[in-house]
């Protein structure tokens, strides 16, 4: 029997013998008040697939529950969310244990732990300070623990790069599971970026300042995070003389064109278009 098997079925007795009456949430936010998590052993996330959406087959649960005073009521679909906050991630003691909808937590599979998205439901998280993304299947409830917003899997962290870190500030987009909503994000994921310039096959950016110390970048930086939905990252050059400050990659002059135009109504200019 796999490591993974071994500790999925000695969660499972043990959530039997010690948790009877309390309910998965309940039993997930306690978990919460455990040591510092870690992770099992290091691997490859690159290997690791993003999560495919698909419509649910059975039960979606979004029932209202109450935790330590807090009414929750979970939404009925992800279609149309959007939030932006910090996310954190959790591993080896949840490994093994169910989730909030009855599986079993893999720190190595692409999902996530949400306050109120409906269980199992998708969504598309992208680490605001990097511009790196992925798509996770949502199938547990939290986090617990501040003033956090989403709790991804180990693997889901390492992709988005602040697995080390251990917090990160993101974008949280619901997917929609109907039929036209599945052919469409199908289709979305087979597109380029439609915009024009002189580098067509590089990713579009638009480049706010060029600062020559690293500090003053990432205060630029904190402050159009603070103002964009977009990423916002910093590039070094290669000899470290200057620093970058980007938003994106950007999927459309569309898009560009309302950056600016947010960049312009807060004193900060206009930018400059750059493929990278």
């Amino acid at each position: 029997m796999s490591v993974i098997k071994q500790a999925a079925v000695a969660g499972c007795i043990v959530l039997l013998a010690g948790c009877a009456g309390k309910s998965q949430e309940e039993i997930q936010a306690e978990r919460y008040h455990l040591e510092q998590d870690s992770h099992l052993q290091d691997i490859d996330v690159a290997t690791i697939p993003d999560a495919i959406p698909r419509a649910p087959e059975g039960r979606v649960k979004h029932d209202p529950y109450t935790l330590n005073g807090v009414r929750y009521t979970p939404l009925k679909s992800a279609t149309g969310y959007t939030s932006k906050g910090t996310a954190s991630w959790y591993g080896k003691k949840f490994h093994g244990y169910q989730t909030a909808n009855g599986e079993i937590y893999d720190m190595y599979a692409m999902t996530a732990a949400h306050k109120t998205l409906p269980l199992p439901s998708y969504a598309r998280v992208t680490n605001l300070e990097n511009g790196q993304s992925v798509v996770v299947r949502v199938n547990d409830r939290g986090p617990f623990h501040g003033d956090r917003v989403i709790d991804l899997s180990w693997a889901a962290a390492k992709k988005l790069g602040y697995q080390d870190k251990g917090v990160a500030k993101v974008h949280i987009e619901g997917i929609d599971t109907s039929p036209a909503g599945l052919q469409a994000f199908h289709q979305q994921g087979q597109k380029k970026p439609s915009h024009q310039g002189t580098d067509a096959d590089g990713l579009l950016y638009l480049q706010v300042a060029a600062l020559s110390n690293r500090d003053s970048a990432n205060n630029l930086q904190k402050k159009l995070l603070s103002l964009l939905e977009q990423p916002v990252v910093v590039v070094p050059a290669d000899d470290a003389s200057l620093f970058r400050v980007r938003v994106g990659p950007l999927a459309s002059d569309q898009q560009l064109a309302a950056v600016q135009k947010s960049l312009e109504s807060n004193q900060l200019g206009r930018g400059q278009r750059v493929f990278d």
